[in-house]
């Protein structure tokens, strides 16, 4: 949403552009989880057979890759619902920029806190770990939207 406020100050194309991201966002993370537990489940049976350790709890413990997806999918619309939801009552540009930022930021924030929470990891080395990637990433796509939208206005 960072990207398209970049280039369109009216909110219906940022609120669209923003569900759009929305689906295709949690379609991509879902797919990109599945080939990734898929893998790694492939990885694990693999090697419990090599074990021999066919153990009914070793067998439930490999993830699944269909709840790996689901999880995906959901923890990103959830983060993208926020600012989505958050720009849809907000007109002024400037204010529903920072809007945006400000509560994609707590969004954040709070999926670094719940991943420490649940991985068993330092909550704050966490938070600002996920904190701080999320500002890159919306500084550079805010940045080369904008530059390209810039440079191509005139076309």
């Amino acid at each position: 949403m960072t990207g398209i406020g970049a280039v369109h100050r009216d909110s219906r194309t940022m609120l669209v552009a923003g569900l759009a991201g929305l689906v295709a966002g949690a379609c991509s993370m879902a797919t990109g989880e599945f080939v990734s537990v898929c893998s790694q489940r492939d990885i694990q049976l693999a090697q419990l057979d090599r074990e021999a350790q066919y153990e009914e709890r070793k067998r439930r413990e490999v993830p699944g890759p269909a709840q790996a997806a689901l999880a995906s999918a959901l923890a990103f619309a959830v983060g993208a619902l926020v600012p989505l939801l958050g720009a849809a009552f907000v007109e002024p540009y400037g204010l529903r920029i920072g809007l945006v930022v400000g509560s994609a930021s707590l969004a954040l924030v709070g999926f670094g806190w719940l991943g420490a929470v649940l991985g068993g990891s330092p909550v704050v080395r966490s938070s600002v770990r996920v904190l701080v990637g999320g500002w890159f990433a919306m500084a550079v796509t805010y940045g080369v939207i904008k530059g390209v939208g810039t440079t191509t206005a005139g076309i």
